[in-house]
This record gives C-alpha cells, sequence and structure tokens, in this order.
C-alpha cells in the first residue's frame, strides 16, 4: 500500500468546524508517547477525549530536543528509557482508534527519527494508524521537500508554527504548505517557561488571522483553567503541554514509575481545563475568511 492509498479523513476541519458551530475554541492537549510506560500513557491517552480534549498531540520523544522546556524533555527521556519508539507510538494510535475514530490526533517532534524511520514507511504507517497531522518543528520552509510536500501530498496534514518573532515577510513562507491549523507560540522561548500577555497573544492572533483562513492555536506557557480560558476567547485552540506532562512528573516514584491514581489527576486536570475552555465564549472575528483549511 502506498501513502496515496490511505488519506487523513479531515478529522481535524471536521473538528474546528464543530467548534465554531458551538463558539468556543478547542482544548488541544499534549501528552508525551511512552511516558512514563506505555501502558500508562495509552490510559492516560485513552481518557482524554471523555475528560474534554477536543484535539490530541502526541510528543513523539527525542534526544536532542531543541524546543522542549525541561519538563518535556525530562518526560521524552523517562519515555526513551522505558523504550518508546516511533513503531510503538504509531501502534499506540491504532489502538487508541480502535475506540476512537473522531478525534484527532496530531504527532509532535523532531525530524530525525522520522527519516532514520524512513519518510515513505512513516507516512504510510501513519495514515495506517489514523495519525491527521504533523508538527516537525525543526523543519524550516526551506525544507518542505524534506517532509512537509510529501506529507501533503500523502494526505497528512502540516501543522505550522508561527511565533512573536516570526515577521510580516517571513509569515507566507510560513503559510504556503500549511494546513489543519496555525500553532502560534505564545513566547519567544522553550516550552512550559514564561507566560504570555493576553494582549500581546490578542494582537498577534489578530495578525495571523490577516494573512491566513486557518484555525489558529495558541500553545507555550498556557499552565492554568484560568489562562486557558483567557487565550480561548481570542484563539480556536488552546495548547496544554508542559502543565499536563509535569503532573505525570509529580506522580512517580524514586524509579520513575507511576504512583497510584496518576491517571486519575492527568484526566481531572484536564477537565477542569476544559471546563474553563468550554465556557469561555470565543469574541467574534470581524472579517475574517471562511476556513476552508482541506488543502491537502
Amino acid at each position: 500500500m502506498t501513502p496515496k492509498d490511505i488519506r487523513s479523513d479531515g478529522r481535524i476541519e471536521r473538528r474546528f468546524a464543530a467548534l465554531r458551530q458551538q463558539g468556543r475554541a478547542g482544548l488541544v492537549t499534549f501528552v508525551t508517547a511512552g511516558d512514563p510506560d506505555a501502558e500508562t500513557a495509552f490510559e492516560i491517552l485513552s481518557r482524554l477525549p471523555a475528560s474534554g480534549a477536543d484535539l490530541i498531540e502526541i510528543g513523539m520523544p527525542f534526544s536532542d530536543p531543541m524546543a522542549d522546556g525541561p519538563v518535556i524533555e525530562a518526560a521524552g527521556h523517562r519515555a526513551l528509557r522505558a523504550g518508546i519508539t516511533v513503531r510503538k507510538i504509531l501502534a499506540t494510535v491504532t489502538r487508541f482508534r480502535a475506540a476512537d475514530s473522531d478525534t484527532p490526533i496530531i504527532l509532535m517532534g523532531y525530524y530525525n527519527p522520522i527519516y532514520a524511520y524512513g519518510v515513505d514507511d512513516f507516512l504510510k504507517d501513519a495514515l495506517a494508524a489514523g495519525v491527521d497531522g504533523l508538527i516537525i518543528v525543526d523543519l524550516p520552509p526551506e525544507e518542505d521537500a524534506e517532509l512537509c510536500l510529501p506529507a501533503l501530498a500523502a494526505g497528512l496534514r502540516f501543522i505550522r508554527l508561527a511565533t512573536p518573532t516570526t515577521g510580516d515577510k517571513r509569515l507566507p513562507q510560513v503559510l504556503a504548505n500549511s494546513s489543519g491549523f496555525l500553532y502560534y507560540v505564545s513566547i519567544a522561548g522553550i516550552t512550559g517557561t514564561q507566560s504570555a500577555g493576553t494582549d500581546a497573544v490578542t494582537s498577534a492572533v489578530l495578525r495571523l488571522r490577516q494573512h491566513s483562513d486557518l484555525p489558529i492555536a495558541v500553545g507555550f506557557g498556557i499552565k492554568t483553567p484560568e489562562s486557558a480560558a483567557a487565550i480561548a476567547r481570542v484563539a480556536d485552540g488552546v495548547v496544554v503541554g508542559s502543565a499536563i506532562v509535569g503532573l505525570v512528573a509529580q506522580n512517580l516514584d524514586a524509579e520513575e514509575r507511576a504512583l497510584p491514581g496518576l491517571v486519575d489527576k492527568v484526566t481531572a486536570f484536564v477537565s477542569e481545563l476544559a471546563t474553563a475552555v468550554r465556557a469561555t465564549k470565543s469574541e467574534p472575528r470581524p472579517g475574517r475568511a471562511s476556513h476552508n483549511a482541506a488543502s491537502v
């Protein structure tokens, strides 16, 4: 079977369309694959939709990350020590899809593990597993031929990052082959560190809307239900990662094994985030073009 034989079926577009009808932003939760072990990670993953996650990012651990803060970097190393691999991550998605055919799954990580796996084989296996999109943080638009274009041709969405330092001159290149949604990194730094002010995020989102009709999800530095609600007023999606991954780390024993109640604590926190996001009505988007993100 070649990558073109199977395509992502538009789960990301359908989910954002449903959110627009509900007049609210979506909660995008990030978890690290295989952290602290494959079975606990899968239990967390499988319970995220019922806890209120609208979309799910699964971090693919990499030994030399460049955008991950200390919390997510530590989670990646725990998962690698526990034996996680790209093949096992895809098997986890397949297992998740056996019970959930609707929740969009986006893999977030770095190019090296995909290159080592083989691009064509990775795209084929990711689509077969039920992956909907990719966020590969170390591949700039100038390197689209490596993975972005093959992914788009195969039918996977390729979600691009924009940052506070992405100026209007650079933005067209960032948006050129973007699909699914646009991920706005709200701080100029690594994950889970400082938090951006709501006014700054609002200005950035409004600027991005002038250039794209893709949904805009905002992440990096969003740690509490209150901060998630504040971002939900202006963005289409609110990404929470380090706060969730940090909760996993807080519930391990000295040998990095899951303590009783870990999964319940993580999912309870996600439920608090979801309640805050769902209670927040999105502000009107004057002049915004209708979304037509299915460009692949």
